[in-house]
């Protein structure tokens, strides 16, 4: 870098412990250089500056009671970092590895995120080091109310709409929801990801997984001729977003061969069977080696990083971030892998993608790829202020044009700034112009 060497001297010195953030920060900085080149209004009014710097950091307390009596205390986030093109937008996470510094990397890749759906929406994200594995929904009830009793205060339809993400499904929401509720005497569309009998929208289960699909297929056939049909498939987690991108992969004619979780990977080479795994994740809340006891043909490895050993010509990463490491993208290259789509966020190490786009994968960074699920967050938005409801195909049918939208604009970015199917230098360029534009000509106050 050379015109942004001092944002990113910046960023270091105030967020020395943050690594996740820098790295994240880092990345679209390398990207933006061009743009400091063509756009010196951007740097003369301090936009690259002020974009990295969130204009809001809530830390708090959140005291709860299991159901032994004893008392818990965990921390509370939420980083409001850009509201220039709407209200603050971003899911909440709850997982003991979550710290400030990882919520900032989330808010900051959600604020491009965002920007490319087309929608006027800004980014945020939030959560808590609570662990929802092992409670009961006594215990997690408890929790996400005194959660929300303070979160409560810093949001709203027009300020801020969280959602779920690790941790956080239809259950959390909805004791969150009751809460603010209950608070407030009001009844808004204040979070997304609600159920469909209070506010909810249809295909926001699947949008993410389906939305990371359909950006696929886009790329994959606009840059290689190939398609998800007849193609190998290898899927990482067996959360929401994995389940539902190997439902859409297996109807784009794909096979699905592995899922995984923190424990372990499942291999099955005759095809993953979904409803398997929709019974262990989603119904019994069980670790996916419980897999094999019905399909003894498949095999159970302990430990999830080798699961890219795998043989597949696609890799869809949905776990978590820096799940796939230089040597994995190495060996995926090796193996004939020819298209990798982030479904998590930042799933890939700076190596991993270094050696994704030297070998010419088609690769879909996470803030491109896995734009559905807030991209049909905000559907749900619309839906909530005009108190009505979409179909499940009317609503599916706008998430695969936003999808492709988000693919096509990434696309003619990367060609415009001479490094053509370079989908991170695309992707972080076409998010980062809406956003400063409307920086740009609101003052410094943004």
């Amino acid at each position: 870098m050379k015109k942004l060497a001092s944002v990113m001297e910046q960023a270091v010195t105030r967020n020395p412990n943050e690594a996740e953030f820098l790295q994240a920060v880092q990345e679209v900085l390398e990207s933006l250089e061009p743009v400091a080149e063509k756009y010196p209004e951007f740097m003369d009014a301090g936009v690259f500056d002020r974009i990295i710097e969130p204009e809001r950091q809530i830390l708090f307390r959140v005291p709860w009671v299991d159901d032994a009596g004893k008392v818990h205390v965990n921390r509370g986030f939420r980083v409001q970092f850009n509201s220039a093109i709407g209200p603050y937008k971003g899911g909440l996470r709850f997982h003991p590895s979550v710290n400030l510094g990882i919520i900032k990397f989330l808010g900051f890749e959600q604020i491009f995120k965002n920007s490319l759906t087309g929608l006027p929406i800004g980014g945020g994200k939030g959560g808590s080091d609570f662990d929802p594995k092992g409670k009961s929904d006594g215990e997690i009830m408890r929790f996400c109310q005194s959660f929300m009793f303070e979160l409560s205060r810093h949001i709203g339809e027009n300020t801020d709409v969280p959602a779920g993400d690790i941790g956080v499904g239809g259950r959390e929401i909805g004791y969150m929801f009751g809460m603010y509720k209950k608070m407030r005497n009001e009844f808004t569309g204040v979070l997304t990801g609600k159920g469909l009998t209070y506010g909810g929208s249809l295909a926001r289960t699947e949008a993410t997984g389906f939305g990371l699909c359909y950006f696929m297929d886009e790329a994959m056939k606009d840059i290689k001729g190939k398609s998800f049909d007849g193609s190998t498939v290898v899927v990482s987690g067996s959360g929401n977003v994995a389940i539902y991108a190997t439902k859409k992969a297996s109807e784009l004619g794909g096979k699905v061969v592995a899922l995984s979780d923190s424990n372990g990977y499942i291999h099955d080479p005759e095809g993953i069977k979904l409803e398997t795994v929709q019974q262990i994740k989603e119904v019994e809340r069980k670790r996916i080696s419980e897999y094999v006891k019905y399909h003894p043909n498949a095999t159970y490895t302990e430990g999830c990083r080798d699961i890219w050993s795998i043989p597949c010509d696609i890799a869809l990463p949905c776990a978590t971030q820096n799940e796939l490491d230089g040597n994995a993208a190495e060996l995926l290259v090796k193996n004939g892998c020819f298209a990798v789509g982030e479904g998590a966020n930042m799933p890939s190490t700076p190596e991993a993608v270094d050696v994704f786009l030297k070998n010419k994968i088609v690769y879909g960074p996470g803030k491109a790829a896995n734009a559905g699920g807030v991209a049909t967050s905000a559907l749900e938005m619309s839906q909530n202020s005009m108190r009505y409801s979409w179909t499940f195909e009317e609503v599916d049918a706008k998430l695969q044009q936003i999808m492709v939208d988000i693919y096509r604009n990434a696309s003619e970015a990367s060609k415009e700034f001479g490094d053509e199917n370079n989908l991170v230098l695309g992707a972080n360029i076409a998010g980062f112009m809406k956003v400063a534009r409307a920086m740009l000509a609101q003052g410094v106050t943004y």
